[in-house]
């Protein structure tokens, strides 16, 4: 009898696991974010109300002290370039915009991708000088988790003054 028992709470066990699974799987095919992909999108979202503030605090609160920056973009002579942005000089380029100069990062969507401790945030976005279309493209930032923290390690995005009017992303 004690066999049949332990066959049966071994069913059960393995029953268990298997709904679980299935339950999972119905959740992100339901188009439902996980509770760590709204976790890395409101990490985002912070550095956007840091940038839009212009405050570096919140900024680098959700960033890793080895950020790297890069932008693809064209050049003078319309040749498409990969160029690095310092973080600090980051920083200190939106610290000192003059507060009559008004900016907004419009982010027409957010992207989630997981795999474990690494994600990916894609937003397509339309940035605006004073009210005026200045350009648009997409970001990608790239995250990692330690020790239950998500930081954004790399951001990249494209910046293009042609084609906005386009979905992007």
């Amino acid at each position: 009898m004690n066999f049949m028992k332990g066959k049966y709470i071994i069913w059960g066990i393995v029953f268990g696991f298997v709904f679980f699974a299935f339950a999972k799987i119905a959740t992100a095919q339901n188009g439902s974010p996980s509770l760590e992909e709204t976790e890395v999108k409101q990490l985002v979202e912070r550095f956007f109300v840091g940038f839009h503030k212009k405050d570096s605090t919140i900024i680098k609160s959700v960033v890793h002290e080895n950020i790297l920056m890069q932008s693809i973009g064209k050049n003078q002579t319309g040749e498409v370039v990969l160029s690095k942005q310092d973080f600090s000089g980051f920083l200190a380029s939106i610290c000192s915009i003059p507060d009559s100069t008004q900016f907004e990062e419009r982010i027409d969507s957010y992207k989630v991708q997981m795999d474990g401790s690494m994600a990916n945030v894609w937003t397509p976005y339309s940035f605006y000088v004073n009210g005026d279309l200045s350009h648009c493209g997409t970001n990608s930032f790239q995250l990692f988790k330690r020790d239950d923290v998500w930081k954004i390690f790399y951001i990249v995005d494209t910046r293009d003054r042609e084609s906005c009017g386009m979905k992007r992303g």
